[in-house]
């Protein structure tokens, strides 16, 4: 419990302190006017509140991200605790701030651009490519896990998935074209809310009923056997740092009135999910009879990560907690989902220098990219997903990069994001050498050799822009 509860205080503090040093860094300027109000359109570009900016950007990122990776990162123990606190501070929480804080410095422009700028032409056009495939992977899914838990509640004249498939296709078309105060801004802060309120009735009732959370220690710090090197920093992306959010962030700063309320939004939301990612991980490790043997069974036998939430929920919140839970497993995706597809929009939109104002022009780009996705919903997509743990990462791999580059060529601390650049470049290199879905090679190659990569990335790094007085093309 203890280790719990400091773990918690920890996440907090370290957004009063490392969150505000690095917003010094940067710095945000609050007299600096934002793409929100120079290029408002009606469309993208749209003044709102950060408190409602905050809910949806929370939403956007997380979904079932920091629920159902923290589950399967709760295998490896409490050692998932140390992972969730760090990553969240120190990565997380600097990749979710530079990426919206450089987009609004650069006119609202997506991640692949922003990448672009400091890395290079040839790093803008593997990242369009990356992120639109990724985005349009993690659409397509969110599309097919919802209809068919939507179809299983077997709904007179709504039990079949391709009516769900269709209905909710509908609504992420709606969702991806319309202006973003017409559904995201009316409806995301409402499940933002609620899924917090029931990460926060899930935390009480653990420490009201007194469950015996395990400690951080050397000899419960993970299951023997079970290797922690570099699958749980791939296993919980969502609750730590996710490249996926990366993508997200310029939705936002499209929207955001004021840069001073970057810290709140963009670091505040990767701490916000780093708690309820905590809070599923020490549910997950506890609940369950047996601790982590007892999870690993829940999940196996149990209907997978979902079955745990609704057990979890059920048990511990009541009705309540079902309906919570419900909420949780299909409106979460369906949210990410949507935003996913938008985003994608948006890339390709910056990509062409195709402008967005006119209904017709956002039908042109979206129209084929969800002629794709659907097309995607009929093959067998389980391999191909196999492969999103390590794109996600991949991807945040190169956004820290992309920012430690602007910190250095602005002649700024760049190792605030140096250090977890060369980290994740280790632990993207290490998983596709040994990840089934990749080389399969033992440990005792994959280890040395993602290693020995991370050193040279961060030494070419030094080197190329080390002294550099390359400009630094933010906008005046």
């Amino acid at each position: 419990m203890v280790s719990f509860l400091v773990s918690i205080v920890i996440l907090i503090l370290g957004y009063f302190t490392y969150g505000a040093f690095v917003e010094k860094v940067f710095g945000a300027d609050e007299n600096r006017k934002t793409p929100a109000i120079t290029m408002e359109d009606g469309v993208d570009f749209v003044p709102l509140s950060w408190p409602r900016i905050f809910l949806i950007q929370f939403l956007n990122i997380a979904g079932l991200g920091p629920i159902f990776g923290a589950i399967m990162g709760a295998l490896f123990g409490p050692a998932a605790f140390i992972w969730i606190v760090l990553g969240s501070i120190f990565a997380g929480g600097v990749h979710d701030y530079f990426s919206g804080m450089l987009s609004i410095r650069h006119e609202g422009k997506s991640i692949s651009e922003i990448v672009g700028i400091y890395l290079g032409e040839n790093a803008r056009k593997i990242m369009r490519v990356f992120s639109v495939v990724l985005l349009i992977l993690v659409g397509t899914v969110f599309m097919t896990g919802p209809a068919q838990l939507l179809a299983n509640l077997g709904i007179a004249g709504l039990d079949s998935l391709n009516v769900w498939l269709g209905i909710i296709i509908v609504y992420y078309f709606l969702a991806t074209i319309l202006p973003v105060d017409k559904i995201i801004a009316r409806i995301y802060p409402l499940f933002g809310a609620a899924l917090l309120i029931m990460a926060v009735g899930i935390g009480s009732m653990l420490i009201i009923k007194g469950y015996n959370i395990p400690e951080v220690s050397l000899s419960n710090f993970h299951p023997k056997g079970l290797s922690l090197w570099p699958m749980l920093f791939v296993t919980i992306a969502c609750g730590a740092i996710s490249g996926f959010h990366a993508t997200q962030s310029p939705m936002m700063a499209r929207c955001l009135p004021n840069e001073k309320y970057g810290r709140r939004v963009f670091y505040g939301s990767m701490i916000a999910e780093g708690i309820i990612a905590l809070i599923w991980a020490a549910a997950a490790m506890t609940f369950f009879n047996g601790g982590v043997v007892g999870l690993d069974d829940a999940i196996s036998n149990g209907g997978g990560a979902a079955g745990v939430v609704n057990t979890i929920s059920n048990s511990l919140l009541g009705t309540i907690g079902g309906v919570l839970a419900m909420l949780g497993v299909i409106a979460a995706p369906i949210t990410s989902g949507d935003t996913a597809f938008r985003s994608a929009r948006l890339v390709i939109a910056d990509a062409i220098g195709y402008k967005q104002g006119e209904t017709k022009n956002r039908l042109l780009v979206a129209a084929p990219l969800f002629v794709v996705g659907f097309a995607l919903t009929r093959i067998d997509f389980t391999i191909i997903w196999r492969y999103f743990a390590w794109s996600n990462q991949t991807l945040a791999m190169i956004v820290l990069w992309a920012t430690a580059a602007y910190l250095i060529v602005s002649h700024k601390v760049h190792w605030i994001a140096t250090l977890p650049a060369t980290f994740m470049t280790a632990v993207s290199v290490t998983y596709i050498l040994q990840a089934p879905e990749g080389f399969k090679l033992s440990e005792t190659v994959s280890y040395p050799v993602g290693v020995i990569v991370a050193i040279i990335a961060l030494g070419v790094f030094l080197i190329k822009f080390k002294g550099s007085n390359k400009p630094v093309t933010e906008r005046v």
